[in-house]
């Protein structure tokens, strides 16, 4: 036996609308309301969270060759909700395309006195982004470039980041500073 409800209000004890039905849209509680979700949010049957997801920095540390841009050897993983960042490098898996937001960040500690530090984030093997930071004169405690992205992105597209510095011979790129986030946003 199947039953049917129809309404266009479902109301509390004290008359107030928790969900409303006119001209094929449905609105759940009210402005203030909290609404709580128990179990998965979903938009015609996928979830809605902001995922891919992941988070990878430097396991150990790299030499990069002055005034060369070198990929960076991101592999250790914090966080990867898709299994998406592998050899160095985040794909997007089919059906995720959309706008992604990137954090990203070099720590060259040992680069001193007036050299710098680079960082270009690489969409499709072409650089897209970057940043660049200066060292003081007679400083000693390197150049940490970083930044943040909005990119647009379809599927099998692929992200890496790549470190350079001017500091006239290898340097090393410190673990705990080097490191690459993203996730897709949801929304827009």
């Amino acid at each position: 036996m199947t039953s049917i409800l129809k309404a266009d209000n479902i109301q509390d004890a004290d008359g107030n609308n928790i969900i409303n039905e006119s001209s094929n849209t449905i609105t759940i509680g009210a402005s203030g309301d909290t609404t709580n979700i128990i179990g998965t949010l979903q938009n015609d049957g996928v979830a809605v969270a902001n995922t891919p997801a992941f988070s990878v920095f430097l396991g150990s540390t790299q030499t990069l060759t002055t005034n060369t841009w070198t990929k960076l050897n991101l592999d250790n993983e914090i966080y990867d909700t898709n299994n998406a960042f592998a050899s160095y490098k985040f794909t997007v898996p089919s059906g995720e395309g959309g706008k992604y937001l990137f954090v990203y960040s070099l720590g060259t500690s040992s680069l001193t006195s007036s050299t710098h530090g680079a960082i270009r984030l690489y969409k499709n093997g072409s650089a897209v982004d970057g940043s660049f930071t200066r060292s003081y004169p007679n400083q000693t405690t390197g150049a940490y470039p970083d930044k943040s992205m909005v990119l647009s992105l379809a599927a099998a597209d692929y992200i890496e980041l790549y470190g350079q510095h001017n500091k006239g011979s290898d340097a090393t790129v410190s673990t705990s500073d080097t490191f690459l986030s993203g996730h897709k946003l949801i929304g827009v």
